[in-house]
């Protein structure tokens, strides 16, 4: 049964250096930043998309009372699936752009690429193919 309440859902990254990982998601895989939050001058939070899909970073509280960092990376075991129309295109533009991603091979009929986010965050890029499973795609 279904109201039709739930639109969207937004991965949320707590990150260690958001300076650092807003340029990764802004100049490597394209995205604008469209909101934030800045407490005293210093970025906290913001919101960033990229067509019809967005992801919130948030900096690790470092000291005082709301201190989150994590013991060990950020990213361990957490992965988000981006469904695109091109994700061989995609990946030639990260690549373009110094990102390391992986050659694009087939797995469940749709090409998928891979990027590693400086927090460990695990992303595909995905498109439909009917190349056979386990192509890979070849090297320019």
């Amino acid at each position: 049964m279904s109201s039709g309440d739930l639109q969207q859902a937004v991965p949320f990254f707590s990150v260690h250096d958001i300076e650092r990982t807003v340029r990764f998601y802004v100049d490597g895989l394209g995205f604008l930043v469209t909101k934030e939050w800045r407490d005293n001058g210093k970025l906290r939070w913001c919101w960033l998309e990229r067509d019809a899909v967005a992801v919130m970073l948030q900096a690790f509280w470092t000291d005082g009372p709301h201190r989150n960092v994590p013991d060990g990376p950020a990213g361990v075991g957490a992965t988000v699936t981006f469904i695109c129309r091109d994700a061989v295109a995609l990946w030639r533009g990260f690549v373009a752009r110094g990102v390391s991603a992986k050659r694009p091979f087939v797995g469940n009929g749709m090409w998928v690429t891979e990027v590693r986010d400086p927090d460990g965050y695990l992303l595909f890029f995905e498109s439909p193919t009917d190349a056979p499973e386990e192509t890979e795609f070849p090297a320019d």
